[in-house]
């Protein structure tokens, strides 16, 4: 693809070319259910770069200044913000979740006004790319066919090249990033994330976790968790994740309807009939990857009243997402509200006749390890590095970072089972930063 010709915002090769100005991306997207223009207000793209194996990443700048897409921004971000995004996506990689990652956060020595003056800071961050669903909705909505299908195919050659040859990579196109998509919501529901701002323009079409803003892990589980301070109706809560996952691909299939096919009933059809399958096939993962967490290798029909079973009385209880399933990993209580239930000690006993039955207690165990983090990114830890951050102290977040790097480490039961600070999620807001 001719970057510099297109406008794209992306150089091809390992370097940037002699000459070349970092650009801002165009793109489109549909925020909160409403389709606008919009652009990067505060991202730069330098570029792309080749590592040492070949693999090809984007390298962006976040925070730098204003872009043509800034409207009346400033284009400008917090050091509170960016320290934020450094933490939680570094937190999700060691998670084991796809995800763009943070290079640096620098201190610029500005103020940054956002209704009272901070300091200002400009983040690196690192992607496979930043190919949005919004790309393409840009791409659709205002440009030629031959600039989508440009577009399409450069997205197939770098992220999906195994589709090239194939009789329709548009149609395939889709449903590998619906396959990507649906992986990577079962992997946020099973640590407790919540990304806060699914919006299309947020949703990766390489498949990782992209803008840190609103997002939040959740404590006490409810599937209407939401944190974001704009998400007024939920339309982003936790339990809404895979709905939107849905919604945000029937948007990427619109876009992709004149490749598709010329003739646009059919291309309706092919394009309905592959996301039509997509609650299938989330439903399907989710309850593997939740039956997973409880242990059991081979999972059947009947196990899913158990998972049912057991997020009903977590939501009744309003009993700790991780803690809970920690605790059934080591044998433990963790949560006298819940462990004290006649119905909770019922629902054990079933769980010991089931998770077990087609292998022993080490496999069952191992499994368990894999999908149960000891130690996630707490709010309200979150919260305390970040205000000793800015105000100069960073030995604390130091300290979290590293113990979040080791997530499914063994670590002390005071870190395990910590209670969370009393109505501290009830008051807890989290912001775009923009």
């Amino acid at each position: 693809m001719n970057d510099k010709e297109n406008n794209v915002g992306y150089f091809s090769g390992n370097q940037i070319p002699d000459g070349a100005k970092p650009l801002a991306q165009a793109y489109a997207g549909h925020q909160f259910g409403h389709f606008t223009m919009l652009g990067d207000g505060r991202a730069i793209l330098l570029g792309e770069q080749l590592d040492a194996m070949g693999k090809r990443f984007d390298i962006q700048l976040k925070g730098s200044g204003q872009t043509p897409y800034s409207r009346r921004g400033d284009g400008r971000a917090t050091l509170y913000s960016m320290l934020r995004e450094y933490l939680i996506s570094e937190s999700i990689h060691h998670l084991g979740i796809p995800t763009t990652r943070s290079l640096s956060v620098v201190s610029t020595g500005e103020q940054v006004f956002r209704g009272e003056r901070h300091n200002g800071a400009v983040l690196t961050r690192t992607a496979d790319s930043h190919i949005r669903v919004g790309t393409f909705e840009y791409a659709r909505n205002f440009c030629s066919t031959e600039d989508l299908q440009a577009l399409t195919t450069y997205t197939i050659q770098r992220h999906y090249p195994e589709l090239t040859d194939t009789d329709n990579p548009a149609l395939e196109l889709l449903k590998a990033v619906m396959h990507r998509q649906i992986d990577l919501v079962v992997h946020w529901m099973q640590v407790g994330f919540i990304h806060g701002v699914m919006n299309t323009d947020n949703m990766s079409i390489a498949g990782e976790t992209i803008d840190y803003g609103p997002c939040a892990f959740m404590n006490s589980y409810n599937p209407r968790t939401v944190f974001s301070s704009i998400d007024t109706q939920g339309r982003y809560a936790f339990g809404n994740q895979s709905y939107i996952a849905h919604w945000n691909l029937a948007i990427f299939a619109s876009a992709l309807l004149p490749l598709i096919s010329e003739n646009q009933k059919k291309a309706v059809d092919l394009a309905k009939e592959v996301i039509e399958g997509f609650q299938q096939t989330f439903t399907e993962k989710w309850y593997n990857m939740m039956c997973g967490k409880l242990g059991i290798l081979n999972p059947k029909d009947k196990d899913k009243d158990l998972v049912d079973g057991l997020l009903s009385l977590m939501e009744t209880n309003r009993s700790d997402y991780t803690q809970v399933f920690l605790a059934l990993q080591q044998d433990k209580e963790s949560d006298e509200s819940l462990f004290d239930l006649a119905e909770f000690s019922g629902w054990m006993q079933k769980w010991k006749n089931e998770h077990l039955r087609d292998q022993g207690k080490t496999p069952s165990l191992e499994l368990m390890k894999k999908l149960n983090p000891r130690v996630i990114p707490r709010n309200h830890w979150v919260e305390d590095v970040l205000e000793a951050a800015v105000q100069g102290d960073m030995a604390p977040f130091d300290q979290l970072l590293g113990l979040l790097s080791k997530p499914y480490d063994n670590h002390p039961d005071q870190l395990q089972f910590q209670q969370i600070p009393a109505g501290f999620d009830a008051r807890y807001q989290t912001f775009c930063g923009t």
